[in-house]
């Protein structure tokens, strides 16, 4: 799903681009991507809005419904090697993205939203530890791609439509060439240079807007002051971008949690100082993840509630179980929580509110919240 609300369907083939069939019409889709040393080709081609039944080699498209009622929230989904640190890509339990993946198609959404970061194979693995990630891949091509994402992710990407927000872990110091190849939203070229910022664009989705926000290259924890100018306009911008209600995702929280050693600490640095008076006000709800656990948290001052969905696969992060009255970056908490293991949202509208079911990874649903009024609350069961 991109810009506008256009969908567009994408396959990478190792042979010529295939055709697809609309409504008994088949259409070719077109090269997207030239394959070369790292990736295979990529073919693509947008599907009409007014589209009833779309197949691909014989297997339906799930198509884009223009008010998603159930909507499945995830983030952080892959495997960690990165030096010394890795993460045993070959144990479920320890690197649980396949399963998630199958439970929420198994809930049949009728949108996803991935909050970013989805490639964190970045080097070899070492020899000590051949038997968590032995024969896996890394760096930025294809093979890491497919093994990272696309493979374990398939019954998602058969299940719904997907909304694909660039991560941390997609600028262009790490997988941002292959992310803006396979993902991103604006056509690709191959010759032009990784580009580090992307426009915000907006998803109309019936009852509210999703505006999707690319903060891969905002700092957390200095200010950087040109990137900061950016994002200024780019809040200042949000009105003009789209109606309210806006749900508004970016991978990296303005303010969110983590537990470092005993102390809970966070807020994005760069993103706080862009912000000027009420420029969040059509802003009804805030989605990210980059902190791997899952945080609800409400602030004073008229300011959207958050939800944090960074617990899809990766290593985990740690929180205080409550939130509130933390400060973050100089936000306070008003009141929040967080909840530990990997696990997924599914966001259900219902007649005046919206439902949010915390999953497990099993699926089970472990908290129920609820959005409304400006707020969401968690009640223990």
């Amino acid at each position: 799903m991109g810009p506008g609300g256009v969908a567009e369907l994408r396959a990478v083939t190792a042979g010529t681009c295939p055709e697809a069939v609309m409504d008994g019409h088949p259409v070719a889709l077109r090269s997207r991507a030239e394959p070369d040393a790292n990736f295979q080709r990529l073919c693509s081609v947008a599907l009409p809005s007014a589209a009833a039944q779309v197949s691909l080699e014989g297997a339906a498209i799930a198509l884009p419904k223009a008010a998603p009622k159930r909507i499945a929230v995830l983030g952080d989904t892959g495997c960690r090697i990165k030096d010394g640190t890795v993460q045993d890509c070959n144990d479920p339990a320890k690197w649980p993205f396949p399963r998630v993946a199958g439970e929420i198609a198994a809930l049949k959404p009728d949108l996803v939203i991935h909050v970013g970061d989805y490639l964190y194979r970045e080097t070899k693995c070492p020899k000590r530890d051949s038997v968590a990630c032995g024969s896996s891949p890394y760096g930025d091509n294809w093979t890491t791609w497919d093994a990272d994402f696309f493979t374990p992710a398939r019954p998602l990407l058969e299940a719904a439509p997907i909304v694909l927000v660039r991560g941390n872990h997609e600028d262009c110091q790490r997988a941002g060439p292959g992310w803006l190849r396979l993902m991103g939203p604006q056509a690709y070229d191959p010759k032009a240079a990784c580009d580090a910022h992307l426009a915000p664009y907006a998803i109309p989705l019936g009852p509210m807007n999703l505006v999707v926000m690319d903060d891969a290259d905002a700092p957390d924890q200095l200010v950087d002051r040109s990137a900061s100018e950016v994002y200024r306009g780019e809040f200042q911008n949000l009105s003009k971008l789209a109606p309210a209600p806006i749900w508004l995702a970016m991978h990296r929280p303005i303010w969110g949690a983590v537990k470092i050693f005993i102390l809970n600490v966070g807020g994005n640095r760069t993103l706080i100082a862009s912000l000027d008076p009420g420029v969040l006000s059509p802003v009804a709800l805030m989605l990210s993840g980059h902190v791997h656990t899952f945080e609800a948290l409400n602030y004073g001052g008229g300011l959207p509630p958050q939800l944090i969905a960074g617990n899809g696969g990766d290593k985990l992060d740690s929180a205080a179980a409550d939130l509130s009255g933390l400060n973050l970056g100089g936000q306070i908490v008003k009141d929040g929580i967080s909840l530990p293991g990997f696990g997924f949202l599914l966001l259900t509208q219902r007649e005046k509110d919206w439902r949010v079911d915390v999953h497990s990874v099993d699926g089970t649903i472990v908290r129920v919240c609820t959005l409304a009024n400006g707020r969401i609350d968690c009640p223990e069961k």
